[in-house]
């Protein structure tokens, strides 16, 4: 299979690839005579060669550092058997699931990465706040201190972290669930820090459910085909403000504007 059909697969599919392909050779070495820093070496370089081709700095990090990591990892206890490793990714699996991949790998919102937000979003007290792949409930605690009389939401697909989240967030309700299954009508921000293949989608389903002028945040992606009302990111980190059914750009909204 060649490298550009491997990373047209979905994701984490080109980095279970290249692990699986850096191990085999690491194998195919060690069975010849060839074990050692060499055969390390040469695994680690098969390994990077297709996780240089995944989108995105984070996922080629991930799928690069998967061999050696484990094998440095494994290379401290030399009793296990080569394949010893893929146990250390059971707990990885059940924490986060093929499917919560799919959406978005868990990687939690910056701290202070949606300060800005505040002089840009307007909210009622009271207003229903739902941060949709919620994680371990970083994203929510970011909000919870800039509205801290709204009421907030969050959904998450892997049971363990939408338990801590719950526990780390008792001001929001969390639930462990679908965000592509659940209802986003009614609500008056959505937030989101998913990857870039889910954009379109997320914005099919705000346009659907959401009301016109109730406001979605993301952070890092914007909305394809949509030009952000602002972006109220700061330190490096865009965070695109929009509101459902509108559209404009940085110039035509100030601090604390709405429409």
């Amino acid at each position: 299979m060649s490298i550009p059909t491997l990373v047209r697969l979905p994701w984490p599919l080109p980095a279970l690839a290249a692990w699986l392909l850096a191990w085999a050779v690491f194998a195919a070495l060690a069975a010849a005579g060839q074990g050692g820093l060499p055969a390390f070496a040469a695994a680690s370089a098969a390994g990077c060669v297709i996780a240089a081709g995944a989108q995105g700095r984070w996922r080629r990090l991930l799928a690069g550092a998967g061999f050696p990591l484990s094998a440095l990892a494994l290379g401290a206890l030399p009793q296990l058997p080569g394949w010893a490793w893929l146990v250390a990714l059971l707990p990885l699996a059940l924490a986060y699931p093929l499917k919560a991949w799919r959406d978005a790998p868990f990687f939690p919102t910056p701290a202070q990465a949606l300060d800005g937000l505040g002089a840009v979003v307007v909210l009622a007290p009271r207003a229903r706040v739902l941060d949709a792949g919620c994680g371990l409930g970083h994203g929510l605690q970011a909000l919870h201190r800039l509205w801290p009389q709204a009421v907030f939401e969050g959904v998450e697909w892997s049971r363990p972290l939408a338990w801590l989240a719950a526990r780390r967030c008792p001001f929001a309700q969390v639930r462990r669930g679908d965000l592509w299954a659940g209802s986003w009508a009614g609500l008056d921000l959505l937030y989101v820090f998913q990857r870039p293949e889910s954009m379109l989608r997320v914005l099919a389903k705000a346009e659907a459910e959401m009301a016109p002028g109730s406001w979605l945040v993301s952070l890092e992606f914007p909305l394809p085909g949509r030009e952000p009302l602002a972006d109220a990111g700061g330190g490096g980190r865009p965070v695109w403000v929009y509101r459902v059914g509108e559209s404009g750009n940085t110039s035509s909204i100030g601090p604390g504007a709405r429409r």
